[in-house]
Order: C-alpha cells, then structure tokens, then sequence
C-alpha cells in the first residue's frame, strides 16, 4: 500500500542527521506493515498531480499556523478536500489535524490557553492514554460531519475522525523522548514559557501510548477503521 506524506514543515536541523526529517519519523513508526512511502514537501511547493496517485495519505505537523499567509496552504487545502472526495483514507498530525479541519470548515486558532509540550494526557476512545505534545494552535470549531473522540482539559477537540475516511489528532505519535528534547533545546527557548519546557523535560524517561496510536493509524490507513478497545 502506497502512503503519501504530504510534509507540511521540517524538523530542525540540529536532528535531520540522526532523527531525520517529519516524513522519516512516520515511516519509522509505521514501519513493518507493508507500507510503501513517498514524500511530497508540499511547504516548499512540491506538490502530487492529485490524490489517485497514493493509496492513502498523512499530513505532517509543521510550526506554521494553518490560518497564515503562505503559498502552500490553499492549494493544500483543495488537495485535502479532493483526496476526501477520491474516498482514499487520509490522517493529520498535529497541524495536519488543523490544516484538515480548516480545510473541510472547521476554525483553528491560537489557544488563549498557550502552549502543550511533552507529554499529555488524553481521554481517547474512552481510554486514558499519553503522548507527545507540541502546540499552541488548537482546533476550536469542529467540521461538519467530525466526530471528536480525542481530548482533554487543555485541548477539547485532540482527535477527531470523519466517518470512515479521515483520522486526525492533535499531539505527536511520531514523537519519542529523543524529539522532545531536541524541540525543548532547539525550538522552545524564548517561545514556550521555561516552566513548560522544564515540565516536558522531567516526563521525558515515562513512557507513552505513541506506539498504541500508531496501530490505530495503520489500521485505519488500511481498513478505514481504529483498533477496538
């Protein structure tokens, strides 16, 4: 089965030579379920001919906001919509998460609340799990059709799935301890709040469900399904 990443951003470059970039972080949780990758940085305009072309796709994360002014975001968002309408599964992380509900018309915005960073929990499918977090933008009006089945107190639209078609969530499966700490050194200083990056820090040796979420997303990629719990 074919997947395209369609990679919204790039890791930073203090980790493209030991943890890769976004599109190497899925494959690698991802890995060992006959799947076939090909990427698309479509942050830097490049862009598939159209959404026949994959068998399903997964939109990455990305510091950019979804309501920002940049190049790739309209024609990202007609592609989201026309993958919908081809009936191929999608799933978002993270920005992926808000760029899809903007797209199919639901709101994003900057949180009031500020930032979520390292590990959170989530009530997800009934279920108390962890993962990985790294945002301040949040979902705050879900689409038409959406149905939340992820949250939290920080974030009250963490996950959402559209019928059988799209998955989306808000923190990052593909995010282990490793990227966390480089985020916290790299990325965080004087844009996150200390107490919040000294947080992230003291959780990074607990363990997470990044790996329990990654077997709903490939059961989803493959069957249009989640997991039973």
């Amino acid at each position: 089965m074919k997947i395209g990443i369609l990679q919204t951003g790039h890791a930073p470059d203090e980790v493209l030579g030991t943890l890769g970039d976004y599109d190497a972080m899925f494959a690698r949780l991802l890995d060992g379920h006959g799947f076939d990758f090909e990427t698309f940085k479509v942050v830097d305009m490049d862009f598939p001919s159209g959404p026949d072309i994959c068998d399903g796709w997964l939109v990455t994360g990305s510091k950019h906001g979804a309501y920002e002014d940049h190049p790739f975001i309209p024609p990202l968002e007609a592609l989201i919509r026309d993958i919908h309408t081809s009936g191929r599964p999608m799933i978002g992380v993270c920005f992926g998460h808000q760029i899809i509900a903007q797209a199919m018309g639901g709101t994003v915005e900057k949180f009031a609340g500020g930032w979520s960073v390292g590990r959170r929990e989530y009530d997800y499918k009934g279920e108390t799990i962890s993962v990985n977090a790294w945002h301040q933008d949040q979902v705050i009006a879900v689409p038409p059709g959406a149905e939340v089945i992820g949250s939290s107190a920080f974030c009250a639209n963490a996950a959402l799935v559209y019928g059988n078609r799209i998955w989306t969530i808000q923190p990052h499966p593909e995010f282990g301890a490793d990227m966390v700490e480089a985020l916290a050194t790299h990325r965080a200083p004087g844009v996150v709040p200390d107490p919040l990056i000294e947080e992230a820090r003291a959780q990074l040796d607990i363990p997470t469900h990044r790996h329990k979420v990654a077997a709903d997303m490939v059961a989803f990629l493959k069957q249009g399904a989640l997991v039973d719990v």
